[in-house]
């Protein structure tokens, strides 16, 4: 007798289709026929299912950033794929977003909002009933969702390419910035590795970002009236902050630099913690992170810097970047995402997928 097919339907939107054509194979299951496109005139995202989803569990699979579309795009896309399935009777809707678009933007910030709350308040309300996503900016965004949110880990697979490095134990992880050190000292004590930490990175601070207002306002603003003052507050609070030059904590010489992080988006910092490093001793460096979304003219930028390989798991499709530079390596993670749906298809318990992985990662 032949065994029963699945009855689950998985959609590929138009962000990451090698990765899902992955899941799929590992699955041993077709991707459903699904049009998503866009409208000619108005630039409308326009979604066509063509499979029949009534009483079915769905997963949608799209990241929320790709070399060919916006983030913008990818969002509409998965919306309104997401709405289209609820409104035709699908039994759950589980979106598979290996990487959740605005999670950098999860914290207040003067006179903004929380855009990743919104996101999730999007998702749910177009029928989202499920998610399943990678190495979270910030957990809390777990929170914003009325739906359970599967936040898989890289890490074990990370692991598994630094110990495949020649020499690995002459490594030595880095963060190239004192927010980033709990996630690396993780991977440090996994490997029983030494620590660095780079502080003073070039970049600016949130609370110096600014926001339409002065403190004090600049002389040709100054308006003359009169206010009384209890007590001299003369340069209290009003110093501009100096930041200090870059700087490692730990020794790097002569060893294999390893700079651990979640998201690498501009290149420019991690090739200026690279220079650093090197000029320390470190004789090669390495970037891993889980998602490489890679902006801007990163292909020239990863070539002309110190860094000697970066590896990026395929949450984010980066072919074409990897065929213009030599030094991109890609970790597959297919094998985590497509266990994950079928233990939710299953109605297994995850808790397997999360045993050995410390809360840090």
């Amino acid at each position: 007798m032949a065994a029963a097919k699945p009855n689950f339907v998985l959609f590929a939107l138009n962000s990451n289709k090698d990765l899902a054509s992955k899941i799929a194979s590992r699955l041993d299951v077709p991707l459903a026929d699904i049009h998503v496109g866009e409208e000619p005139d108005n630039k409308e995202t326009i979604v066509d299912i063509s499979t029949s989803v009534r009483g079915k569990d769905v997963f949608i699979l799209q990241s929320g950033a790709a070399e060919n579309m916006s983030v913008n795009d990818a969002l509409m896309e998965l919306l309104i794929t997401c709405y289209a399935c609820k409104t035709s009777s699908a039994r759950k809707i589980i979106g598979v977003v290996p990487y959740l678009p605005y999670s950098k933007q999860s914290k207040m910030r003067n006179r903004g909002s929380i855009p990743s709350r919104l996101i999730a308040d999007l998702l749910c309300g177009a029928g989202l009933t499920g998610l399943i996503t990678m190495d979270l900016h910030s957990k809390e965004i777990q929170g914003f969702f009325k739906c359970p949110v599967d936040n898989l880990r890289a890490s074990p697979f990370i692991v598994q390419y630094i110990q495949e490095i020649p020499d690995y134990r002459n490594a030595i992880i880095v963060s190239k910035n004192p927010q980033a050190a709990s996630r690396a000292t993780s991977f440090a004590e996994r490997l029983h590795l030494g620590l660095a930490v780079i502080h003073g990175v070039r970049q600016e601070a949130e609370s110096e970002i600014c926001d339409g207002r002065n403190s004090p306002p600049p002389p040709s603003q100054k308006k003359t009236f009169t206010y009384s003052v209890p007590g001299n507050l003369s340069g209290i609070g009003l110093l501009p902050k100096e930041k200090p030059p870059m700087n490692v904590v730990g020794d790097v010489g002569g060893k294999i630099a390893i700079i651990i992080d979640d998201i690498l988006d501009s290149v420019e910092p991690f090739a200026d913690a690279a220079n650093l490093l090197k000029q320390r001793g470190a004789y090669k460096v390495y970037v891993m992170v889980t998602h490489g979304i890679l902006s801007g003219d990163c292909v020239r930028l990863i070539e002309d810097s110190d860094i000697d390989e970066i590896v990026v798991t395929n949450t984010i499709e980066h072919e074409t970047k990897k065929v213009q530079c030599s030094k991109i390596r890609t970790i597959d993670v297919s094998l985590l995402l497509a266990e994950a749906v079928r233990r939710i298809h299953n109605g297994e318990s995850m808790s397997y997928l999360f045993r050995n992985v410390p809360m840090q990662d």
